[in-house]
């Protein structure tokens, strides 16, 4: 006999089920992508961050409403959590002091207003989720209107399915008619105008139930005393405007959702800092013209391809400003935003 032994008898001696497995010297559980269900979870509104931490409304307009703390899951710490938000939250929610919840995902949004740094700028800065109306704040003077802002902003609300409203401050320093005559191509744009001790309070209340409204506006023109006036007690800080540079002072520094009650209802007031520029590197060009419903009716006349640039061949809008059936200034703007996006183009 072979100093081996027999074969069989080596194959009844050894098979899989010997093979040795090394201890896990740390007696934990081993990795693994599965992530638990949180059946348990509980759906609140985001209402405000603040250095990691959020702010929630737990069973909102329900008999247990309240507010509570919470951080995100480890597992979201990719996931941009914003003011807006309706979240999935686990863990202690009672809203106690010193009691911290978790977030642990996020339904899924209706609507996401996003801006860039500036129109080359690929990185999107999320401003708020689920909102369904834009109120652009401009003051008809101190500081000075910018119409290009303005259209940025609708440009912006287009591409985000948003409603924009648009509410002139300071009527009584300057009549702001010559500034919303470059609007007069947006029949479904709704003006409110604003003076000093005669703010329409009830009539812009009344445009907010039922919906949740972010507030926009350069710094200066008035917004947050806007949203003190419309939510007694919202204590949003106001500034002024420096006389020398004709800028207003940023005083709103984080975004939050403030809860409107007026006599006709509910609805949600999003406060936002001020801005003095709001970037569109997010958005396609292609989707500007849409945010002039007056211009692309007649550009269904261009030709294929066509850039609607002051130096394109055939170009209806030239074509309809040459022979004064369009507002001229209406077409300068379009047409600012569609250089702007050229020159990203080439960048």
């Amino acid at each position: 006999m072979s100093w081996l032994g027999d074969s069989d008898d080596l194959d009844d001696e050894f098979d899989e089920s010997d093979v040795r497995v090394r201890p896990n010297p740390k007696a934990n559980r081993p990795r693994t992508k599965r992530r638990p269900a949180h059946e348990d979870a509980r759906i609140a509104r985001v209402l405000g961050v603040d250095r990691g931490r959020y702010t929630l409304l737990i069973d909102e307009d329900g008999p247990d409403e309240h507010e509570a703390t919470a951080a995100r899951a480890r597992e979201l710490r990719r996931t941009p959590i914003v003011t807006g938000d309706r979240a999935r939250v686990v863990g202690d929610t009672s809203g106690r002091e010193g009691t911290l919840g978790r977030i642990v995902g996020i339904e899924e949004r209706t609507s996401l207003l996003r801006r860039s740094a500036d129109d080359t700028d690929q990185v999107e800065r999320v401003v708020v989720a689920n909102a369904d109306q834009m109120l652009v704040v401009v003051a008809a003077a101190d500081p000075e209107p910018r119409p290009r802002l303005v259209d940025r902003y609708l440009v912006a609300a287009l591409d985000a399915g948003i409603r924009p409203l648009l509410v002139v401050t300071k009527t009584d320093l300057a009549d702001p008619e010559g500034f919303l005559a470059h609007f007069e191509g947006l029949p479904d744009l709704r003006v409110f105008r604003s003076a000093r001790g005669e703010t329409p309070v009830a009539e812009i209340g009344a445009a907010l139930v039922g919906h949740s409204t972010v507030f926009v506006g350069h710094s200066g023109v008035g917004k947050s005393t806007l949203v003190n006036a419309l939510v007694p007690g919202a204590g949003r800080a106001t500034g002024h405007v420096n006389e020398v540079t004709g800028r207003g002072r940023h005083t709103s520094s984080s975004t939050v959702s403030l809860r409107y009650e007026g006599r006709r209802g509910k609805g949600w007031v999003i406060d936002t800092p001020g801005v003095r520029s709001f970037g569109l590197g997010h958005v396609d060009p292609a989707n500007i013209l849409r945010a002039y419903p007056d211009l692309d009716a007649v550009a269904e006349e261009c030709p294929r391809g066509c850039t609607h640039l002051p130096d394109a061949p055939d170009c209806a809008l030239n074509e309809a400003v040459a022979e004064r059936r369009l507002p001229a200034p209406r077409l300068d703007s379009l047409q600012r935003l569609l250089e702007t996006f050229a020159a990203r183009a080439e960048y």
